[in-house]
């Protein structure tokens, strides 16, 4: 069961490698039916090791029985293979949204999707800042092809954007890891907590440089206030599945935000703890402030969509920034909250649009959608969720989040933008509700109607949010174990880095 770790990242890559050989690559149904089916498998999988994580505690797995810190390591806690689950569950709705046709308008889409899970889950599992990147590295080669999926002037123009920018986020990245490694002499994890906890003062800057440049490339991922002007188009240009799955992308910043600094400058790291709450907090509610705005204005529904993203991020980067048990806690459960309904409002954008004739998505006066009903009743169980109105999950996860601050300035400001963000959002989705189905232009209706499997992908995400509230009493409970588990910084170090622990995979 050791091997277990493994399966997230291996899976996804066989899977692909099989889609792309003879004579499955050649019939769509077998693409089709194999990425399907491979990423239930994946869900399961991911599922099963929480389990054991619950039971075990946290997990590493040395690849090839080289031991940390020399060798490369996968480490297993409850934050990460929480975030496996997610990203598992996420890509079973987009995957399965888009073999409904959307995979056959351009070419790889099975094989990209499935080498970008492989490169989310490496990214959540790795326990070493190097294989961080090269896992970084993965996921945006092949999002930079899924991006420009089917073709599209705008989707080049975006897909251009997004290219330049993670490439130099990229290069930032290498020199971060270069002066940290010529500092300290490790990129694993937790050896840099050891190393950094018993740093000599001549050192001091050199690390504190390489750690706030890391903070600037983690914020670009995230798209974090002044960094984040690259998420809005290409979110809004990329094919729904793809978008879907996009959802997770700006979370796996946000991950390293939080395992970064509270793991190696936490609150063990001594004069260079907390180096980065202080900007990260700013950035955050400038993020929170830009993103709702972005919500007001958007002119189609997918902007607003992924203006969501942004107010998401910035609510998180918040919390990572407060570095509390209870802040991380509930940035965990807004993470599966936010990630999945978001994800659900991309494809339910795209089956609007798709019955909107000319006006697509657009917030204009348009021809009446096909299927009034249903689509109504998915957008307001999205929208009621995603602006945290009661009883959805994000009501909880707003809860949860306000009950984190402590400090009555921090309450001030954080409570208020988020409150206010809230109200804004509530307003700009309503103005979007309207727009899309009730402002009708003519009397003609739209007659192509929403797949089975598309139906399905929005309805499995949309389970989400009632079932993070059905289930709120132990999801709650998971996720500040989570967080209790992901401060005890000392015990993960000891189990990792002991030359006597015997608990590694051979």
């Amino acid at each position: 069961m050791w091997h277990l770790i493994t399966a997230p990242i291996l899976l996804p890559m066989l899977t692909a490698i099989i889609i792309m050989l003879p004579p499955v690559h050649y019939s769509p149904m077998r693409r089709r039916w194999i990425s399907m089916i491979s990423s239930a498998i994946q869900l399961v999988l991911a599922v099963v090791l929480l389990m054991q994580v619950q039971q075990q505690g946290l997990l590493h797995y040395a690849i090839g029985n080289w031991q940390a810190p020399f060798g490369i390591i996968l480490v297993a806690d409850t934050l990460s293979v929480v975030l496996v689950c997610l990203t598992s569950f996420l890509a079973l709705g987009a995957i399965c949204y888009g073999s409904a046709g959307e995979d056959e308008k351009g070419s790889f889409f099975h094989p990209l999707f499935q080498f970008q899970l492989m490169g989310i889950n490496g990214a959540f599992l790795t326990g070493d800042l190097f294989n961080l990147f090269v896992f970084f590295e993965v996921l945006l080669i092949a999002s930079y092809a899924l991006l420009i999926h089917a073709g599209g002037k705008n989707k080049t123009k975006a897909a251009v954007h997004y290219v330049v920018l993670n490439l130099t986020g990229s290069a930032i990245f290498l020199f971060a890891l270069a002066v940290l490694y010529g500092t300290l002499g490790t990129l694993n994890i937790a050896d840099m907590a050891l190393k950094v906890a018993a740093l000599p003062e001549q050192d001091l800057m050199l690390v504190k440089s390489g750690g706030l440049m890391l903070m600037i490339v983690f914020a670009l991922k995230a798209a974090v206030l002044p960094l984040q002007f690259w998420l809005p188009a290409t979110y809004a240009s990329a094919s729904a599945p793809v978008a879907a799955l996009f959802a997770v992308m700006t979370k796996i910043g946000v991950y390293a935000l939080l395992r970064v600094y509270t793991t190696i400058f936490g609150d063990t790291a001594g004069e260079l703890s907390g180096i980065a709450d202080n900007w990260l907090l700013i950035a955050g509610l400038a993020t929170i402030a830009l993103g709702a705005v972005g919500v007001l204005a958007s002119p189609d529904f997918r902007r607003l969509v992924a203006n969501l993203v942004l107010v998401s991020v910035g609510t998180l980067v918040a919390l990572v920034a407060l570095n509390t048990p209870q802040s991380a806690a509930a940035a965990l459960y807004y993470t599966v909250h936010s990630t999945l309904v978001t994800g659900a409002l991309f494809l339910v954008a795209d089956l609007i649009a798709s019955q909107r004739g000319k006006a697509a998505d657009r917030l204009v006066s348009g021809r009446r959608v096909a299927q009034p009903v249903l689509l109504g009743v998915m957008f307001m169980l999205a929208a009621l969720s995603v602006a945290g109105l009661p009883p959805m999950s994000g009501f909880i996860g707003k809860l949860m989040l306000l009950q984190a601050v402590q400090q009555p300035l921090q309450q001030m400001w954080i409570w208020s933008l988020v409150l206010l963000s809230s109200l804004m959002v509530i307003v700009g989705l309503s103005r979007a509700g309207s727009s899309l189905f009730w402002r009708v232009s003519g009397n003609d209706c739209g007659t192509e109607k929403a797949e089975p499997l598309q139906i399905f992908a929005v309805c499995w995400l949309l389970a989400a949010s009632p079932l993070l509230v059905i289930f709120a009493g132990p999801l709650t409970e998971l996720a500040q174990q989570a967080a209790v588990q992901l401060h005890d910084v000392s015990s993960a170090v000891n189990l990792i880095i002991a030359p006597a622990n015997t608990g590694s995979a051979p």
